[in-house]
C-alpha cells in the first residue's frame, strides 16, 4: 500500500451496478454498498465527483431498437441517470451523512442544480461529493464520454472506472478461462485492440489530456480506496 497521491478523483459507475445481481432497477443492498465506498473516499479527504449511467433503467442504444429515433431514446437514458443520481444522493446524505450535490446537464431545477463548471469545482473545494446526472446533455454520447468530459472540466487527476471484473482482459474472463489480464495499457492499445474499456471518444479525450483511467472491480468493502493505494489493483490506462 502507498499513500494516496490524488487530490481530486472522478468515479465512473455503470447503472447496472445499482441493479445488483439482476442488473436492472435499483437494488437497496447494491446502492448501500456503493454509497459506503463513496463515503470512505469522501472521509479520506479526497475531492470526489461521480458520473453514473442509467442502463439499469433504460439504455438509449437499446431503446432506439423499439422503433423510436435515437435522439429520443438517448434522452430517456439521460433521465434514467438522473434517477440513479438522486438515489445515490439520498442514501449518501441520509445514511452516511455525506454532503452531496447533484448537477445535471439537462435543466431540472426542482430536483437538481444545473451543471455549471465553476459551481461544480466550488462544491468540490467546499467538501461535497458532486454527482453528475444527465450525461453530456446531448444524444449520441455515452456516460463514459460524460465522465471523461467532466473529469477534464473539473480538473480530476484520474478516472476510476468501476466494473464487475478486476481489470481489462484480452477476452471475456467470464467465458474464457485463459483470458489474459493487462496490468497496464496505453490509450493506443485500447483503441487498436478494440478493448471495451470506454468508447473511443472517451479514450481520445483522456489521451489528449494525459488523464489516466484505472479499471477495477467494485466488490469488497474498501475496494475504491484500495484501488487508489495499491498499484497492483486493476488495469491502468495511461
Amino acid at each position: 500500500m502507498t499513500a494516496i497521491s490524488h487530490k481530486r478523483v472522478m468515479l465512473k459507475l455503470s447503472g447496472e451496478m445499482l441493479g445488483g445481481e439482476a442488473g436492472h432497477g435499483i437494488d437497496g443492498k447494491a446502492l448501500e454498498m456503493i454509497a459506503g465506498e463513496i463515503a470512505s473516499v469522501y472521509r479520506s479527504g479526497i475531492q470526489l465527483s461521480v458520473v453514473i449511467g442509467g442502463g439499469n433503467i433504460v439504455r438509449g442504444a437499446t431503446a432506439s431498437q423499439w422503433g423510436m429515433d435515437r435522439a429520443s431514446a438517448d434522452y430517456m437514458g439521460m433521465l434514467a441517470t438522473v434517477i440513479n443520481a438522486l438515489a445515490l444522493q439520498g442514501i449518501l446524505e441520509n445514511k452516511f451523512s455525506v454532503h452531496t450535490r447533484v448537477l445535471t446537464a439537462i435543466d431540472m431545477q426542482e430536483v437538481a442544480e444545473p451543471y455549471i463548471r465553476r459551481r461544480a469545482i466550488k462544491h468540490l473545494e467546499t467538501g461535497r461529493v458532486v454527482i453528475f446526472g444527465g450525461g453530456t446533455g446531448n444524444p449520441l454520447f455515452t456516460t463514459d464520454t460524460a465522465a471523461s468530459l467532466r473529469a477534464r472540466e473539473v480538473g480530476a487527476e484520474i478516472i476510476l472506472k468501476a466494473t464487475k471484473v478486476d481489470g481489462v482482459y484480452d477476452a471475456d474472463p467470464m467465458q474464457d478461462p485463459n483470458a489474459k489480464k493487462f496490468s497496464s495499457l496505453s490509450y493506443f492499445d485500447v483503441i487498436a485492440k478494440n478493448l471495451k474499456v470506454m468508447d473511443a471518444t472517451a479514450i481520445t479525450m483522456c489521451m489528449e489530456a494525459k488523464l489516466p483511467i484505472l479499471v477495477f472491480k467494485m466488490s469488497a468493502p474498501g475496494c475504491v480506496l484500495r484501488a487508489l493505494q495499491d498499484n497492483s489493483v486493476g488495469t491502468l490506462v495511461k
